[in-house]
């Protein structure tokens, strides 16, 4: 619910609300299973819409579709309205688009090897720090050269033209090993058959249609169908760390606004933390710090806040944390460490209070006036407009047929890039040598007739010159996460 003052959220000692000009100062939605996470995200997310800000979320349950449907009266939500005391609650969707890497449930979002970077495909293929430096090579050569690398079947080509020709890369680019070339192009299949194929091609993201209002205003609801990705969980944090790479590196500073351009909240959090090296965790913590100059807010949730490193746990403002268990010494640790970052409210046990909050109670502690921490608050959290479970199939197939962006993304384009150029070049080598041996045994049958010929090591540097000569000087800018910088 989005007012004069703000995004109302519940009613605490008194009534609890987020202030838009502060919300790019990110935020935290934690909380065991089944304790009303969920609804808080559905909250604030409409909260934001309302407000003409758009908005991205993962459906990794499948039931945050239903934010795009009228939510209707039961007795569960007519008691908490009636116990927060909200007047003229209206019931009403809002504008969603569906998307989905896989293209079943929305329309696919694809990205190119290029875009990606190296640094996020090691991290996405799993790769030994050796591994990774080979890759890097690859991504050089093909930079160096003016190469796309748009597909799975670019990175292949690139990386068997790298291992077929190991020794002239050793002197320009450092060592490459054959076994290292041989174990991400097993990591590459194991990539292909678990679906991610269907990610890596054209037509990419142009990431400016998630940052749309609908007609009347409010800003879109972009919902990720995240089922079935998150069955590859490092599939699921690789995409949405490029994803926010892709916004920190495409949208303009504008610094601290009346309210955020974009919110992207990203859910199941510690999948993007977990096993991840110090190299990533140092350059997430620098994109979620910088992000904000951008108008960006990132609200993380996930179940506990000791899922979160402090480095990037300390850059997140607001609060809202629902109940947690404290069954083992572990669990109890976690609990006060929630409480521990909160500011203290001399009127509430906030240790003994996360244990014992019911299923829509949270404790919150939102910026305030100047950018100061809210004392914490016990809190009814309101419920939202919009449906509570998931929309039906047909209800998802209407949106679809009507989305602003239907038929932008549907049909996949493979046009010219690196595996063309590479294929065609080794035939165009190989004709040469052919046609150089063809030559040589020409010259020796007719050799004292005075004929003159260019000698073999003549043709072949002719070729080479024209086939590379041309595709030099075109280095891509990388930015802060590897991905390939685009001034759009």
């Amino acid at each position: 619910m989005a007012g004069s003052s703000g995004i109302l959220v519940g009613l605490g000692e008194s009534r609890v609300y987020l202030n838009p000009h502060y919300a790019n100062r990110h935020g935290l939605i934690a909380g065991a299973t089944g304790t009303g996470k969920t609804v808080s995200l559905q909250l604030l997310a409409e909260g934001f819409s309302r407000l003409g800000v758009p908005v991205f979320l993962a459906d990794v349950k499948g039931d945050l579709s239903g934010i795009s449907q009228a939510g209707s009266p039961n007795p569960k939500v007519e008691k908490r309205i009636a116990e927060i005391g909200l007047e003229q609650f209206d019931y009403a969707g809002n504008p969603a688009v569906f998307w989905d890497l896989f293209g079943e449930h929305g329309h696919p979002i694809r990205t190119t090897i290029s875009e990606m970077g190296p640094l996020l495909l090691s991290r996405l293929l799993d790769l030994s720090d050796a591994q990774e430096g080979v890759l890097n090579i690859a991504f050089e050569f093909a930079d160096d050269e003016g190469l796309l690398l748009l597909d799975l079947k670019d990175l292949k080509t690139t990386l068997q033209h790298v291992s077929e020709n190991a020794k002239e890369f050793t002197t320009t680019y450092g060592n490459v090993s054959a076994s290292s070339v041989g174990a991400i192009l097993r990591q590459l299949l194991v990539l292909e058959r678990a679906g991610a194929e269907q990610f890596f091609g054209e037509p990419a993201l142009d990431i400016w249609d998630f940052i749309r209002t609908a007609r009347d205003g409010r800003g879109q609801i972009n919902i990720l169908a995240a089922d079935r990705l998150l069955q590859n969980p490092r599939l699921y944090s690789t995409f949405l760390l490029w994803l926010l790479s892709e916004l920190f590196e495409t949208l303009p500073e504008v610094g601290d606004l009346d309210k955020p351009r974009f919110v992207f909240f990203f859910d199941e959090a510690h999948l993007l933390f977990n096993d991840a090296p110090k190299a990533l965790l140092e350059k997430i913590e620098q994109v979620v710090r910088l992000i904000r100059s951008k108008g960006v807010g990132v609200y993380f949730i996930t179940q506990s806040p000791s899922d979160i490193p402090d480095s990037v746990l300390g850059q997140l403002s607001n609060k809202v944390q629902h109940a947690l268990r404290a069954f083992t010494p572990k669990d109890q640790k976690a609990v006060e460490t929630a409480a521990q970052s909160f500011r203290p409210n001399p009127r509430l046990d906030t240790v003994q209070a996360i244990t014992e909050l019911a299923v829509g109670e949270a404790l919150i502690s939102l910026l305030e006036d100047q950018g100061t921490p809210g004392i914490v608050q016990r809190t009814l959290v309101c419920p939202p407009h919009s449906r509570i479970g998931p929309a039906t199939l047909d209800e998802r197939q209407d949106l679809l047929r009507s989305s602003p962006l239907a038929g932008r993304y549907e049909q996949a384009v493979d046009r010219e890039s690196a595996h063309e150029r590479l294929t065609q070049r080794a035939r165009q080598i190989a004709a040469e040598k052919a046609a150089a041996a063809e030559e040589q045994l020409t010259y020796r049958r007719t050799a004292g007739r005075g004929r003159t010929r260019q000698g073999v090591g003549e043709t072949l540097a002719k070729t080479l010159v024209r086939t590379v000569g041309g595709e030099l000087g075109r280095q891509v800018i990388r930015g802060i996460l590897g991905s390939m910088f685009k001034r759009r």
